[in-house]
């Protein structure tokens, strides 16, 4: 999620207009500047840059963030080893791989906060080698509870890249392929945690457990050394930078997450809380993308067990069997883009030209019925007398829906509220679907033995059945529902982020 929202003030009704004078008050100051708006025609704007620098820092935020995704799944490959290591049970051994996700949990809502203070290049040359540090700890743990605490922070430090991939796309490319840089986000996150057994698989195989941490370091101090000229993109701290570099004054307006701990806490803890409980669109969205994420993460657990229980595979062959995966994140990220960049084109030629954030939703419509079919699949095709292919297959029209439906949900979410109302609404469903996706393992092998296998799947496909209507009335309310919020003041459901922004530039600029 970017860091680029609101603050307090952003967010109450009632000081929109006050809010609106202070607005025209700094933009007519001649060295304010909104902070988080750079000029169109400022070289130093991020989407102004070469396009070679602009790939560059956002394939930086892509190894950063496939790293951190592929140590929390390359664990996975080598539980057995850690449950031989540590004498515990699989149950206990899991928490290794959940509280990895946990401590990731709380990247959405701390990360906003530093951002908006140090730009994000400090954050990820900070973050990572804090993180690999812990993960150096995890390999040399002499005990279970020393591996625990270790991933735990492991998982602390590296969340921020896996929030601020999300913040660097939208500060270098155009709010008009929206879709499609979230499509190429989410193959950071899908790719990196598919790759995570099928490397860690075969490392597991022939070095042990501890070597499942060691390849991560490997690829962590890679990432590292390929990013480690990477500029920050924030124009705040462009902004900040540039002063000080001219000797300049500068005059910027308050963080957009808050200024005191009680803003900070108000913007990214108390609102996001509120908003799962009564914004329909946070509630909505949130709990499609919490059950996919608790389905997905579930499966680096019951996966390896189901394939080799039922076709004897080895932990090798399990890890390949994952690749059905990272095809599936493709096929999805493939197919988004290709809407994304088609609908609009469409509506120029047959409407008015006006695109409504709700065909954002569009993917998630095709991808909710894949998960849905998906899941009966895996459930009752995972047996000796069935080829193992189509389980396998069946888990890569599982990512395919997967992927589709969280690459719908957060830009939407990203386009469905005005700049003052996106982080909170960001953060309520980053850490909900992290906190379920951190939960749901823990209890996947006591299900697999009480229900069995199809059963035990199955209840996913039937929950997935019943959440299958939310991108359809999203399709359909969506607009009267972003209308009728009140963390969208003063906005009509027919206008858009991009032209909140272009206002908020306009008086910046003086046009």
């Amino acid at each position: 999620m970017s860091s680029d929202a609101a603050s307090p003030s952003h967010l109450d009704m009632s000081n929109s207009s006050n809010h609106g004078d202070e607005l025209m008050k700094a933009a007519s100051e001649p060295m304010a500047a909104g902070g988080h708006m750079m000029s169109a025609d400022d070289s130093d704007n991020p989407q102004n840059w070469p396009v070679l620098k602009k790939v560059y820092a956002s394939a930086v935020a892509f190894a950063f963030a496939f790293v951190v995704a592929f140590g929390a799944t390359a664990y996975t490959a080598g539980i057995s080893g850690v449950v031989e290591r540590f004498h515990v049970k699989m149950q206990v051994a899991i928490l290794g791989f959940s509280l990895y996700l946990l401590g990731i949990a709380f990247a959405p809502i701390t990360t906003p906060h530093l951002s908006e203070r140090y730009g994000r290049q400090a954050i990820y040359l900070f973050s990572l080698p804090i993180f690999s540090l812990f993960i150096l700890g995890a390999s040399f743990s002499h005990s279970f509870a020393a591996l625990a605490v270790c991933r735990f922070f492991a998982g602390f430090f590296g969340g921020p890249c896996l929030v601020l991939i999300e913040g660097t796309f939208a500060d270098v490319w155009s709010a008009n392929v929206t879709v499609a840089y979230y499509s190429v986000l989410a193959l950071a996150s899908f790719v990196g945690t598919g790759t995570g057994p099928l490397v860690g698989g075969f490392i597991f195989a022939y070095g042990g457990w501890r070597w499942t941490q060691w390849i991560t370091l490997i690829l962590t101090l890679g990432a590292y050394l390929f990013g480690i000229g990477m500029p920050d993109t924030y124009p705040r701290e462009i902004q900040r930078r540039r002063a000080r570099r001219t000797g300049m004054p500068l005059k910027l307006m308050d963080a957009q997450s808050g200024v005191t701990l009680k803003d900070m806490a108000t913007v990214t803890f108390v609102i996001p809380l509120k908003m799962l409980f009564t914004e329909p669109i946070v509630i909505g969205l949130s709990l499609y993308v919490g059950f996919i994420f608790a389905v997905t993460f579930q499966f680096f657990i019951s996966i390896p067990a189901v394939l080799e229980a039922t076709y004897s595979f080895t932990v090798q062959q399990v890890g390949i069997a994952f690749t059905a995966a990272i095809v599936g994140a493709l096929i999805s990220s493939t197919m988004s883009s290709i809407i994304d960049i088609s609908v609009p084109h469409w509506c120029t030629r047959n409407h008015d030209g006006t695109v409504p954030e709700e065909y954002r939703m569009l993917p998630a419509m095709i991808g909710g019925p894949l998960v849905t079919i998906s899941l009966f699949w895996i459930a009752w095709t995972a047996k000796p007398s069935i080829h193992y292919l189509s389980p396998i297959f069946g888990t890569l029209f599982y990512i395919w829906g997967a992927q589709s439906i969280i690459i719908s949900s957060i830009s939407y979410l990203f386009d469905a509220y005005p700049p003052r109302g996106t982080l909170s609404a960001l953060t309520a469903a980053a850490s909900f679907r992290l906190v379920l996706g951190a939960i749901i393992p823990l209890f996947i092998i006591q299900m697999i033995t009480n229900l069995t296998g199809a059963w035990a799947i199955s209840t996913f496909g039937f929950i997935s059945a019943a959440l299958l209507p939310v991108p359809y009335i999203l399709y359909i309310f969506g607009a009267r529902l972003r209308a009728s919020s009140k963390y969208n003041p003063m906005m009509p459901a027919s206008m858009t982020k991009h032209d909140e922004e272009m206002q908020m530039q306009g008086m910046e600029t003086g046009i």
